[in-house]
């Protein structure tokens, strides 16, 4: 029971002295400042004075820039993959790597029994409409002069429409691989052109090599004289796109020759692994500096915007804003919220809440009452 009491003794006088040391502390803050109409007034002996220090702020010009990484890629409608659209074996070839080509220049020749089968339906079906067509004119004749059957006419007309479809389909079945009807002979093998104009990527054909029609491409091709830039923007960041009308591309091989381009298109969908979205830029290359799968650096800037720049440290954070220290007379200030748009160096960027003239504590502010 005795040491129970002596415990209960000591937490005591353990709270006491905190009590006390909390009430002191509090006495000597409030000798340091006053506090009326949330104005805070440094008493006559303050010892904040020397640790307190201001500047008057002005507007200046000031070009926002956003920066993100970005990754090079070739623009969709000006590549190709080439592989072959029938299974066979790779007889020639009339490429090599890096060669430009043209639209519809002749790649490589394929020797395929599905080409010839569908050759082979081609002229097949071509011959069958030819037939079918002179049927129906001759029974339309025979009708007209009066010797004709009517059921036999219908029946020709029928078979002729049946002709006509096969006809088309096989036309259309031919034309899908780039290959002129009118010019077809039956047996020659298939000539795989390029859709587009470009360069050769890559060149993976073998000669005699077979293939399938589920290969990978043997050609890839490109035109690289306008390249997209992939810049992934986050979500808190959105905002500033508007308003972001220059774009600068950065690549550490040519660190002090940043290359100009301009947004093509803002994606309207977020990432939600991300919290990002995606930007493409598109950008010259003639000089071929940028290749596909390239990192860079994209740097957005802005016109010049008048706005006030205070030392970061200048800016304290509250529950629910950013606020600083304005003084209103010699040692009296008052607390100011602001609106923050970014960080310059060692100075934060200030688009609302300060007036050009205002004296702001620089450095000190933690000292006063938030």
């Amino acid at each position: 029971m005795i040491r129970k009491i002596q415990i209960a003794g000591i937490l005591g006088l353990n709270l006491l002295f905190s009590f006390c040391a909390e009430k002191k502390e509090s006495a000597t803050d409030q000798a340091q400042y006053q506090v009326k109409d949330q104005v805070i007034t440094l008493t006559e002996n303050s010892n904040l004075k020397d640790r307190i220090k201001t500047i008057e702020v002005q507007e200046e010009d000031f070009n926002f820039d956003l920066v993100t990484a970005g990754v090079v890629k070739a623009i969709p409608n000006h590549y190709a993959e080439i592989a072959s659209p029938f299974s066979g074996r790779i007889q020639r070839t009339f490429v090599k790597l890096g060669q430009t080509v043209t639209v519809n220049q002749p790649l490589f020749e394929v020797s395929s029994p599905d080409y010839f089968a569908a050759q082979k339906d081609y002229f097949d079906s071509k011959q069958e409409y030819k037939q079918a067509s002179l049927n129906l004119k001759r029974q339309a004749d025979l009708l007209v002069n009066g010797v004709g059957v009517r059921q036999e006419y219908e029946e020709a007309e029928t078979q002729n429409s049946i002709a006509k479809a096969a006809f088309d389909n096989a036309n259309a079945a031919i034309k899908i691989y780039n290959v002129q009807p009118n010019s077809l002979v039956l047996g020659q093998p298939l000539i795989v052109r390029s859709p587009i104009a470009g360069e050769v990527l890559e060149n993976n054909i073998v000669i005699g090599q077979y293939i399938n029609e589920e290969a990978e491409p043997v050609i890839k091709i490109a035109s690289l004289g306008k390249i997209w830039i992939v810049g992934k923007i986050k979500e808190k960041d959105i905002q500033h796109l508007a308003k972001l009308n220059k774009v600068q591309v950065e690549l550490s091989a040519y660190p002090n020759e940043p290359i100009e381009g301009k947004i093509y298109h803002i994606n309207e969908i977020v990432d939600e692994d991300t919290r990002s979205i995606d930007v493409l830029i598109e950008v010259d290359n003639q000089k071929r500096i940028l290749k596909p799968g390239m990192y860079v650096n994209v740097r957005f800037i802005d016109q010049p915007e008048q706005v006030i720049l205070v030392p970061s440290r200048a800016v304290l954070q509250g529950e629910d804003h950013s606020f600083v220290f304005i003084e209103v007379a010699p040692f009296e200030y008052l607390r100011k919220n602001v609106v923050v748009a970014g960080v310059s160096g060692d100075r934060t960027v200030i688009v609302s809440g300060l007036q050009n003239g205002d004296k702001v504590v620089s450095e000190g502010g933690i000292y006063l009452p938030k």
